[in-house]
């Protein structure tokens, strides 16, 4: 069934997402890379009675478009937030995301702790930045260089088979790298993703303080096979945490959402302080 298409304006901005369900509580989706707001759409099947969930576009994603020439502000993103829950009269809510949509589940709570009762992690990226996205997002010449790649992708697979040829990165990793950046349009969709959401990175002991003082309870789940995000990452965050539970799926990266079902159509068992 198609959703009805919803929007959020600002600036020169659009945020698109949809609408579903008619359960009493609201569920923020984001998703992760390359996806769209369909990824979520087994959630959405499975728990349309107990929550009114809302399924976003990020940027340089779906119908969502961020033409600035300049990063997504933290600020930005609270004014953005602002609006849609002005707009869908949304009081307090929870959030989830997957993978790069874990970067706009925390932004989303670090924004509006005093409305947001739950945190879903799955394989979330902003808990570690690895020295690959430093190196992408920081120095300028660098960033020049990678830049590069999105048109002259003979130096992108010339780094990956160095990588290769010496093992430097897990080749589960360099297979799901190739996958990413395998055309033009994805190669600029990874370069904008690095580049405009570098910003979204937390202070991880400021971010336990402000769950902890709020009593959000916070639930990871991660992939026993997962080669991106592995449940070691986690651990920095999880340690700082008085609500927090993990939960490891026999799953890889891409196949978790799927194979997070069974636990979400628990979800209401977590409301049970931890």
């Amino acid at each position: 069934m198609r959703l009805p298409e919803n929007f959020v304006d600002y600036q020169n901005s659009r945020l698109h997402y949809t609408k579903a369900g008619t359960g009493p509580s609201s569920l923020l989706l984001f998703h992760g890379f390359g996806q769209s707001h369909v990824a979520f759409e087994r959630w959405i099947n499975n728990l349309e009675t107990d929550y009114t969930l809302f399924s976003f576009d990020l940027y340089f994603h779906g119908q969502s478009t961020w033409p600035s020439r300049q990063p997504l502000e933290k600020s930005d993103w609270q004014i953005i937030l602002s609006k849609f829950l002005e707009q869908e009269k949304i009081g307090d809510f929870d959030v989830a995301g997957f993978s790069l949509g874990g970067k706009f589940a925390l932004t989303t709570s670090e924004s509006f702790p005093e409305k947001v009762k739950r945190v879903i992690l799955l394989a979330p990226d902003g808990i570690r930045t690895n020295i690959w996205y430093s190196l992408a997002t920081y120095p300028i010449a660098i960033r020049y260089f990678f830049k590069s790649m999105i048109l002259k992708p003979g130096r992108l697979h010339a780094i990956i088979k160095t990588m290769r040829t010496f093992g430097i990165v897990d080749k589960g990793l360099l297979r799901f790298a190739e996958s990413q950046m395998d055309t033009e349009e994805k190669r600029r969709r990874v370069y904008c993703s690095w580049v405009y959401f570098r910003h979204l990175k937390f202070d991880l002991k400021e971010l336990a303080i402000l769950l902890n003082q709020n009593q959000i309870p916070l639930l990871m789940l991660v992939g026993k096979y997962d080669k991106v995000i592995p449940v070691k990452n986690m651990n920095r965050l999880l340690r700082l945490l008085e609500q927090a539970h993990l939960e490891i799926i026999d799953a890889g990266h891409n196949d978790l959402i799927q194979n997070t079902v069974k636990f979400i159509l628990n979800i209401w068992q977590f409301r049970i302080k931890i």
